[in-house]
C-alpha cells in the first residue's frame, strides 16, 4: 500500500508541475494514440472507395462517407458546400514503347497527365528531342522541335533536403511543358515523373494548355523514371529512334460536387473561426491515401479529439474537406468566396497535405509578430519531436484566405518518402503507418488548441 501511495503522490506532483497547456496536449496525444479513428476512416476511403478524381463516382462516395462520419461526431453543424468541378476521365490504360529500328521495341510505363487530350485513335509515333527544361525550347527553336515529341527529362534535385523544394523546382515542365512545346510545333510531350526514386511507376499531375485552342493541343504524358533513364540513354546511342504512345483521356462537362464542412461553435468567440482541413479529391492511379486522404482524416480527428478530451473551444473550430485541389482548386476558391460573402472572420487556418508520415512541425504564413507568438509554443511540442516552427508555405486550399491578417499554417512531415507515392499507383493504404498518422492528428489538434486558447496578434 505504501508503494502505491508513493507512486500516486509522485504522479500528482508531476501533474501539478505541468502547465495547463502541457496537460491538455498530453491528453490529446494520449487519446490520439490509444483511441484514434483516423486510420479506420482512411482504410474506408482508400480500400472501400479508392481514388477520388474530381467529378467521379468515387469522389461523390467520399463526400457522402465523410459527411456521415462527421455527423456521427455530434458536431454543432455539418453541411455540404456545392462547387462545380472539372471532370477529366483517363479512359483505358495508356501504352508506350521505344522503337529503335522498325519492329524492334521496348515497352515503357507512362500515364496521361491530368487535363491532357488523347492521342489520335491509332496512337502517336514520332522522333524525340530531349530537353532539360522550358528554357531549352527557345534555344532549340522550331527547326529542331517541329514534328517531334518533346521529352522533358530534368529530374528533381536530390541536393534539396526538403523534397517539396525539389518538387517545386521541377513542376513547371509538367504543368506548362505542352503549352510551351506547342509554340515550336511539337506533336506530343513526355515528362519525367516527379519522384526521387528510380522505379517503373509513372506519376501523373495537373497540366495546362493556357489559352491554346482545343484543335492545337497535343497529348502530354508522364514517363516513369526508369523509362526516362532508358529513353535518354537510347537517344544518346541513336538520336533517330521513335517513340510511340497511345492514351484515351477526355475532358467532359463540369459536374456539381461539394466541400464537406463540420464545426464546433465557439463558447466565447463564435465569430472567430479556426479552420483545419485537407483535400478530399485525389488522382486515380492509386487510392489517394497519402495525397490526401491522410490530411482529411487527420483534420476530422482534430474535432473528435477535442470532444474526447472534454475540451470546449472558445472559438469556432471548423473542419473543411476541400474538393478539386488536384486539378483546379475550385473547392478552396469557392470556400473563400462564400466566406467573403458572409463576412466570416477566419483567424487561423491549418492544412495537412504532405502525407501521413511522421510530423516534424509546421510552416507558417504569418506576420513577424504572429510568427514570434507561435514560436513561443514550440517548447510544448519538443517532447513529441514536432517543434520545427518556421516561416513558409501553408497549403493550396487555404491560400485564398490569405488577407495579411489570418495566420495560415501547413503540417510538415518527414518528406523523404512522400514523392515515392505522390500522384502514382503506389499511393495506397499499405504505405501509411498508423502511428505516424495518429501523431500528425495529435500535433494538429495541439496547435489548434493553442490558437483557440490564445488567438493571434493583431
Amino acid at each position: 500500500m505504501r508503494k502505491i501511495s508513493l507512486l500516486f503522490f509522485l504522479a500528482t506532483v508531476v501533474s501539478l508541475g505541468q502547465t495547463k497547456d502541457e496537460r491538455q496536449i498530453k491528453k490529446i496525444y494520449d487519446k490520439a494514440l490509444t483511441e484514434g479513428l483516423a486510420y479506420n476512416w482512411l482504410n474506408h476511403l482508400s480500400n472501400q472507395i479508392g481514388g477520388r478524381l474530381s467529378g467521379s463516382v468515387q469522389a461523390q462516395q467520399a463526400v457522402d462517407y465523410t459527411k456521415a462520419q462527421l455527423s456521427d461526431l455530434n458536431l454543432d453543424r455539418v453541411w455540404l458546400q456545392p462547387v462545380d468541378v472539372p471532370k477529366w476521365v483517363r479512359g483505358t490504360p495508356e501504352f508506350a514503347y521505344i522503337e529503335t529500328t522498325p519492329g524492334v521495341t521496348s515497352n515503357v510505363p507512362i500515364c496521361a497527365l491530368g487535363g491532357s487530350v488523347a492521342t489520335p485513335l491509332g496512337g502517336l509515333k514520332a522522333k524525340v528531342v530531349e530537353v532539360q527544361g522550358l528554357a531549352d525550347l527557345e534555344a532549340m527553336g522550331e527547326e529542331r522541335i517541329k514534328g517531334k515529341i518533346v521529352f522533358f527529362n530534368r529530374p528533381m534535385d536530390p541536393r534539396q533536403i526538403n523534397t517539396f523544394d525539389s518538387y517545386s523546382g521541377g513542376v513547371d515542365q509538367r504543368y506548362s511543358g505542352a503549352e510551351e512545346a506547342i509554340k515550336y510545333g511539337a506533336v506530343g510531350v513526355l515528362v519525367r515523373s516527379l519522384t526521387l526514386r528510380l522505379d517503373d511507376y509513372p506519376h501523373t499531375g495537373a497540366m495546362s494548355y493556357g489559352e491554346t485552342p482545343l484543335e492545337k493541343r497535343i497529348p502530354a504524358a508522364a514517363i516513369s523514371t526508369n523509362g526516362a533513364e532508358l529513353l535518354s540513354t537510347t537517344l544518346k546511342l541513336n538520336p533517330e529512334i521513335k517513340f510511340y504512345f497511345k492514351q484515351n483521356c477526355r475532358q467532359e462537362e463540369d459536374v456539381e460536387s461539394y466541400n464537406v464542412i463540420g464545426e464546433i461553435t465557439g463558447s466565447e468567440h463564435p465569430e472567430e473561426i479556426i479552420l483545419v482541413g485537407g483535400h478530399l479529391d485525389s488522382w486515380d492511379l492509386g487510392d489517394g491515401s497519402h495525397d490526401n486522404g491522410a490530411g482529411c482524416v487527420q483534420s476530422m480527428e482534430v474535432l473528435r479529439l477535442f470532444k474526447l478530451t472534454g475540451y470546449r473551444p472558445k472559438r469556432t473550430i471548423r473542419v473543411v474537406l476541400f474538393m478539386n485541389e488536384e486539378n483546379g482548386l475550385r473547392g478552396g476558391n469557392k470556400y473563400q468566396e462564400m466566406a467573403l460573402s458572409k463576412k466570416e472572420n477566419h483567424i487561423f487556418a491549418l492544412e495537412s497535405d504532405s502525407g501521413g508520415f511522421s510530423p516534424r512541425g509546421f510552416t507558417f504564413n504569418a506576420s513577424d509578430d504572429n510568427l514570434e507568438h507561435v514560436q513561443s509554443w514550440a517548447p510544448l511540442f519538443e517532447p513529441y519531436l514536432v517543434h520545427f516552427f518556421i516561416k513558409g508555405y501553408s497549403g493550396a486550399d487555404i491560400r485564398p484566405l490569405d488577407n495579411g491578417v489570418t495566420v495560415l499554417a501547413g503540417l510538415r512531415t518527414d518528406s523523404q518518402r512522400y514523392f515515392d507515392h505522390h500522384h502514382a499507383e503506389t499511393d495506397t493504404f499499405e504505405h501509411v503507418n498508423k502511428r505516424e498518422l495518429e501523431f500528425g492528428a495529435a500535433a494538429m489538434a495541439s496547435l489548434v488548441y493553442l490558437f483557440d486558447e490564445y488567438g493571434i496578434v493583431r
